[in-house]
């Protein structure tokens, strides 16, 4: 009789691990769903505040909830001295997504809730509202620290993601602008089992707290492969330059056998839902700054990359969020470096939500502990293990 041996699922594709109340990505219909709203309609009517609410405890605050849920964030946005004082002891060309990752384990230091060693869902809940304003304060801080200034506070009277480029730049933006980064963040908030989800779901089920759990998903996140694509769309619009470029990029790359960033997803089967709500912001934008040519290569670029790959592999392939967010922070003023920290700054939220969902099915802890296995293929000695050698008989 052959012997059965388990299916090998590379990457985890299409192999369920959990279920899930928080998100749904229909890959086939290109429906991005946040407990149960169309991304689309989050993004043209919430603010992060009310997603973040939303991802956190289930349902859209009311007028109330929001106010008092929005005071909790603002007072949690300040940084405690002993990190600010290790964040400006890090070398200048440190990664940013590096010393985010390390001002993680420094905050919980300094939680109460990690101290006492609740483990309850109030005070995860509790970590929750402290980790997500903390990351815009993180990044906002080391970009400043890094070019020689100091650290700006934020404001009360500004909302998270004005405040968040406020502490960046020092200057107040424009409400326009404000609220075109508040739809990015919204968009970056959630996107299922993605690879930093999983880190994070993972640590949590080992019932590690909070942010040692946020800790493995921004290590997670920091890869090229995850969450360093928008960086890419920019530098490649940079080597671009110009509209008139396009085509025959287009054509050195696939003739190159090499990709398109930004086109092309592991889940969808059509264009990201998220994409287009993005492309309008980037024309007002770059007509704002006069500085239209990156919506003009975007556009174009998609258009072409689209043609000839139908063309050659006679099949269609589809833009990602990332083809167009990176343009997007660009024309806000943010450096290429921070759009993968920016993105962090958005699915914090998503993270949270997972880790208390994976830690508390109900009123109390269940979590599962994950123990995938693998397929051992070290034939070192043949079909028998290896007779030990003494040191000097090596």
């Amino acid at each position: 009789m052959e012997e059965c041996k388990p299916v090998l699922n590379t990457g985890l594709r299409g192999v369920v691990i959990a279920e899930s109340r928080i998100c749904e990505v229909d890959g086939a219909n290109g429906r991005l769903i946040y407990r149960g709203y169309l991304v689309q309609d989050l993004a043209k009517n919430a603010t992060f505040e009310e997603v973040t609410y939303l991802l956190l405890y289930e349902k859209l605050p009311d007028a109330a909830e929001l106010e008092e849920f929005k005071r909790r964030l603002r007072e949690q946005q300040g940084l405690p001295a002993e990190v600010m004082a290790a964040i400006k002891t890090m070398p200048k060309d440190s990664m940013p997504m590096d010393v985010l990752q390390s001002a993680v384990p420094m905050l919980a230091q300094h939680d109460e809730d990690v101290i006492k060693r609740d483990q309850s869902m109030d005070a995860s809940l509790h970590m929750a509202t402290k980790l997500i304003p903390k990351f815009s304060a993180v990044v906002a801080a080391w970009h400043r620290i890094r070019n020689g200034h100091e650290p700006v506070q934020p404001l009360p009277e500004l909302d998270h993601a004005a405040n968040f480029l406020y502490m960046l730049t020092g200057e107040v933006p424009d409400e326009e602008t404000a609220r075109f980064l508040d739809v990015a963040l919204v968009c970056h908030a959630e996107h299922s089992f993605n690879a930093s989800t999983f880190a994070a779901r993972e640590v949590a089920s080992t019932r590690a707290h909070m942010y040692a759990s946020v800790a493995s998903a921004v290590g997670s996140l920091s890869g090229d492969l995850h969450g360093g694509a928008n960086a890419r769309v920019m530098e490649m619009l940079f080597e671009i330059g110009s509209p008139d470029n396009v085509l025959g990029y287009v054509n050195q790359e696939f003739d190159a056998g090499r990709v398109i960033f930004g086109l092309g997803h592991a889940v969808y089967d059509t264009d990201d839902p998220r994409a287009p709500i993005l492309v309008d912001m980037i024309k007002t934008m770059g007509d704002k700054t006069g500085e239209s040519r990156w919506y003009e290569i975007s556009t174009l670029l998609e258009k072409t990359g689209k043609k000839e790959f139908r063309r050659r592999k006679n099949k269609d392939i589809y833009v990602n969020v990332d083809f167009y967010s990176g343009s997007l922070y660009y024309s806000m003023g943010i450096p290429v470096d921070l759009f993968t920290p920016v993105f962090a700054v958005a699915r914090i939220s998503g993270w949270c939500a997972h880790i208390i969902e994976e830690q508390f099915a109900g009123a109390a802890p269940k979590p599962m502990l994950y123990r995938p296995e693998s397929d051992y293929i070290g034939d070192y000695c043949g079909p028998d293990v290896c007779e030990w050698t003494p040191l000097d008989d090596r």
